[in-house]
């Protein structure tokens, strides 16, 4: 580590209940080789949902510039909605980097994280950083609107429905990539396609049943499903995938493909690239964002170019574009 790097303190969030209490179980190993780096820190456990929203949005009041995060897509979601919406700094002004000990840990797919715990410290260290973008939705909750803040992908329709009843298992300590997979196929039959409206930058663009729809900045989710194969995390422009009515055998037969990203070639599925989405429904549809359910429809989504710093790993192909976007 260099001696710049040594003098930062870090401020590090540890998710206690991520990857099944994996935060908790191999903290003491992670801690451990935080300080064979030489990486000064200063650490706190999350207590409850949101509570990293809350921790990140105080330390960077307070000064820090460094966030570590140990968990998952959900901690890193927490996280990134406390940098935004804190006033002190600006969020590009601000690092982060992650250790991985989720279950899904789909961002890090996109960014080059190793799981081994040692490699991703060694990504730290090496502070190689890159600009992403950040995306934002606006939706609806308890009869309010409320906004949120996503870096990798947000799920509406079928893809929500089988989030919140994975996220509900890892509640109970069972949620998992097997429960994802088991519960795309348990969830089949009682699911009901959706009448859909959608808008891409001012344009009516879809009218239709729908059975699952993505929106997002980075490629993977759902333990490493490619749903947004041609997203590009840094160019300003939201990626969108929607698949319309097919029939429970095609769903069945097609999920290889969703880890390949070839599923975009089906007949079902359109794809839809801009900087503004709005989505309307009748009935209303459920959203997850990093995997986090969330409320219902109708949806607005924005974009906030290279607005958060990120570590990377040296697998992460780093593009080279420029936006002039307005969030």
């Amino acid at each position: 580590m260099s001696s710049e790097n040594q003098n930062i303190e870090w401020f590090v969030i540890v998710n206690p209940n991520a990857g099944r209490r994996k935060g908790e179980k191999d903290w003491p190993e992670i801690a451990r080789l935080f300080v064979e780096a030489n990486i000064r820190y200063k650490s706190m456990f999350t207590q409850h949902r949101i509570h990293a929203i809350r921790m990140a949005r105080k330390y960077v009041e307070m000064g820090y510039q460094n966030i570590i995060v140990v968990g998952g897509d959900g901690t890193m979601n927490e996280v990134v909605n406390g940098i935004f919406t804190q006033s002190k700094r600006p969020s590009n002004n601000i690092t982060v980097g992650l250790i991985p000990v989720g279950t899904g840990n789909d961002w890090c797919r996109m960014f080059g994280i190793p799981y081994d715990y040692k490699s991703a410290i060694d990504v730290i260290t090496g502070g190689k950083t890159f600009l992403q973008d950040v995306g934002w939705v606006k939706f609806q909750q308890e009869g309010m609107e409320k906004n949120r803040y996503f870096v990798n992908m947000a799920g509406m329709g079928y893809d929500a429905l089988v989030a919140e009843k994975t996220n509900k298992q890892k509640d109970q300590g069972k949620g998992g990539t097997l429960s994802y997979m088991l519960n795309i196929f348990s969830s089949l039959f009682s699911f009901k396609e959706t009448m859909i409206e959608i808008s891409v930058d001012g344009e009516d663009v879809l009218k239709a049943p729908v059975f699952t729809m993505n929106v997002g900045i980075c490629k993977f989710n759902g333990g490493g499903m490619m749903q947004l194969p041609n997203a590009i995390p840094d160019d300003g422009i939201l990626d969108m995938t929607v698949i319309k009515k097919l029939s429970r055998f095609k769903v069945v037969s097609s999920v290889a493909k969703l880890y390949d990203g070839s599923f975009t070639r089906m007949p079902q599925v359109k794809t839809f690239k801009g900087k503004s989405i709005v989505i309307n429904s009748k009935p209303e549809v459920y959203m997850e964002a990093d995997g986090e359910s969330l409320g219902h429809s109708p949806f607005k989504f924005g974009i906030v170019p290279k607005s958060l710093k990120v570590i990377i790993g040296k697998e992460m192909q780093v593009t080279d574009t420029s936006t002039d976007s307005q969030p």
